[in-house]
C-alpha cells in the first residue's frame, strides 16, 4: 500500500507539472496537432536513423521568421511550429527528442518538456527567467543532465574562447520586452556578468574542413553552435549536425534561405562566408 501510495503522489505532482505547462503556454490548434502527430510517428516505430534528425526533417520547409517569442507583454511559452529561427527549431527539437526518449508523447508532455529547456533551471518566471544567451543555456541544460557538452578531444578542440557578454543590456532599446521593461536589464546584465569570464573549447573553423577527423568526434543529430567573434555576443547561429558524401552540412532555420533548410553547402564552406563566425560548439541530446 505504501509503495501505490507513493506512485499516485508521484503521478499527481507530474499532473500538476503538466498542467501548469498548459496554463502558461500559447499556441494554435494547428501546433498541438503537428507536434502529437510526429510524436505519434516516433510511438509506432516510424522514426528511422538518428531521432533528433528524425524530428528537425519535419520542419524542413517552414519559414524562417524572427522574434515568434516576443508576441506577449508578459512572457509566456510560446509554441510557433509553423514559424522558426535557429533558436526555437532547435528548442522544438531538442524537447520532441527528449519526449520520445522518455517515452511521452502527448502535446502537454512536450509542454512541460519545452518549459524545462527554455527557462533557468527548468521555470517559467517571467522574461528574465528565459535563457536569452546561448551559452548560458549549454550550462543551465547540461547541469540539469539533458545535453552533453563535447569539448574533446584536442585535437579538433583546438580553441579556447573567454567570454565578455554585454550585448542584450547594452542594446536593451533593440529588444521589446526591455524597452517596456526597463527594470528588467539590471537582472540581464547580473546574467551576463556570470557568464563573462567563463570559457569553452571549440572547433576553430580551419579544422571543419577536416571531415576525417570530425566525423569520429560529431554525430547526426549533434547541435551545433557556431561561435561568434562579435563583441558582446557567444554565439552566432543553431542547427544540427547532418553528415552528407561531402562532408558535414547544417539543418538549419536559415535567414538566407528564409526557411528551415538542409543546407546544400559544406558547413565548411559556410563558415567561410561569414567572417564573424568563428568555429563550432558542440552539444548532443541526452535520451534515456
Amino acid at each position: 500500500m505504501n509503495i501505490l501510495r507513493t506512485l499516485l503522489i508521484l503521478l499527481l505532482f507530474a499532473s500538476v507539472e503538466v498542467c501548469q505547462a498548459a496554463s502558461k503556454a500559447d499556441f494554435l490548434p494547428v501546433d498541438s496537432v503537428f507536434i502529437e502527430r510526429v510524436l505519434a510517428e516516433a510511438k509506432d516505430g516510424k522514426a528511422t536513423g538518428n531521432m533528433a534528425l528524425f524530428f528537425a526533417r519535419k520542419f524542413i520547409g517552414r519559414p524562417y521568421v524572427a522574434h515568434t517569442l516576443e508576441k506577449n507583454d508578459i512572457e509566456r511559452l510560446v509554441v510557433n511550429t509553423r514559424e522558426l529561427d535557429c533558436t526555437t527549431l532547435v528548442e522544438n527539437v531538442t524537447a520532441l527528442t527528449l519526449c520520445a526518449g522518455s517515452k511521452r508523447y502527448t502535446f502537454s508532455d512536450f509542454l512541460a518538456v519545452l518549459e524545462q529547456l527554455r527557462y533557468r533551471r527548468g521555470k517559467l518566471d517571467g522574461y528574465t527567467s528565459r535563457l536569452h544567451y546561448f551559452s548560458d543555456w549549454i550550462a543551465d541544460k547540461t547541469a540539469m543532465g539533458v545535453v552533453a557538452d563535447i569539448q574533446g578531444p584536442v585535437p579538433p578542440f583546438t580553441a579556447v574562447k573567454k567570454l565578455n557578454i554585454y550585448y542584450m543590456s547594452k542594446n536593451s532599446r533593440s529588444y521589446k520586452a526591455l524597452r517596456l521593461h526597463p527594470e528588467f536589464v539590471a537582472d540581464i546584465r547580473k546574467h551576463e556578468r556570470a557568464l563573462s569570464g567563463t570559457t569553452f573549447r571549440y572547433i576553430p573553423k580551419a579544422s571543419v574542413a577536416n571531415a576525417a577527423l570530425l566525423r569520429g568526434v560529431i554525430n547526426d543529430g549533434d547541435i551545433i553552435a557556431i561561435v561568434s567573434n562579435k563583441g558582446g555576443l557567444d554565439i552566432a547561429h543553431l542547427g544540427f549536425a547532418v553528415w552528407h558524401a561531402d562532408g558535414l552540412h547544417l539543418l538549419n532555420a536559415s535567414m538566407i534561405h528564409r526557411k528551415v533548410v538542409d543546407e546544400p553547402m559544406t558547413l565548411y564552406r559556410y563558415l567561410q562566408k561569414h567572417p564573424s563566425h568563428a568555429g563550432l560548439r558542440i552539444l548532443r541530446i541526452i535520451t534515456q
